[in-house]
């Protein structure tokens, strides 16, 4: 009986190591059609990344003299899953560059934490060409906040939004998978909490009290890592992909107009809703 339970638990740790990715991954690999987005001032771009995949990403110039967004998407869907609010952005001046990982929304390729971070160096390189290191900031949604961070760590940007951000992904694996030794086995795990000191332009972090997918313990810890100029916004009725139902793109747009005016200084706490509560 012990030998099958051994016999059993093996397997399960087996399947774990070899599914890791496309669980972590649930990609759509089907090319996204930008015009049905109807993003104003929108157009399309293939990159080349550093190891030679295709990625496609969707470009907004700013107006004026309006910050440019580079967004990193949560894991699963596409970037067109996200147009209602790249649209919201885009009327109000905002610059955008949307990043279709590898392997996602037509772009080749499959997907890594590596490959992803030569994707986001791609997507920053065009920014860069095209706009100018001074108004890039960094906005990473639930997977692609790592990246986020990650590439906020080693370049120049004028600010990082995060939203339901994780203390690393091995953090939230280990949640999930307690019986699993996932220090061992996890390929990507994401270390933001290694990356995030190492930031010092402002951040604002946003994260749903009810996220059953990254609880919200989990942004509060990277939030109380950091040392930069910070602000954390709670939605306490929001959960893991709902948060701008609740209001979270006017507080991206508040936070960025506090940027341009040096108005994010110090640990800024805020909740959307109700009275924040005490951790």
């Amino acid at each position: 009986m012990v030998t099958a339970a051994v016999v059993a638990y093996v397997a399960i740790i087996a399947f774990l190591y070899v599914a890791q990715r496309s669980m972590q991954y649930p990609r759509d690999g089907a090319r996204v059609d930008l015009a049905r987005a109807a993003i104003p001032r929108a157009e399309e771009a293939s990159l080349t990344t550093s190891d030679g995949e295709r990625i496609i990403v969707w470009i907004v110039p700013p107006a004026d003299s309006k910050p440019v967004l580079i967004f990193f998407q949560g894991n699963g869907g596409t970037i067109a899953n996200r147009a209602d609010r790249f649209r919201e952005l885009a009327e109000d001046g905002i610059g955008l560059v949307a990043v279709s990982y590898r392997g996602y929304g037509g772009s080749s390729g499959s997907p890594s934490e590596t490959g992803l971070n030569y994707d986001a160096r791609a997507a920053y390189d065009e920014a860069v060409k095209r706009f100018g290191a001074d108004r890039i900031v960094l906005y990473g949604q639930s997977l692609g906040t790592g990246v986020a961070v990650r590439l906020a760590a080693d370049v120049k940007v004028k600010a990082l939004i995060l939203e339901a951000a994780y203390f690393s992904a091995a953090d939230v694996a280990k949640g999930r998978y307690p019986f699993a030794p996932i220090a061992l086995l996890m390929k990507d795990q994401y270390r933001s909490d290694e990356l995030i000191g190492r930031i010092r332009v402002p951040v604002l972090m946003m994260h749903g009290e009810r996220d059953g997918i990254i609880p919200i313990g989990q942004g509060v810890a990277l939030f109380n890592a950091s040392s930069a100029p910070r602000r954390f916004v709670r939605f306490p009725a929001a959960g893991h992909n709902d948060l701008p139902r609740h209001g979270a793109d006017s507080q991206v747009l508040r936070f960025l107009a506090d940027v341009d005016e040096g108005r994010v200084e110090g640990v800024q706490l805020r909740s959307v809703g109700v009275a924040a509560p005490q951790d």
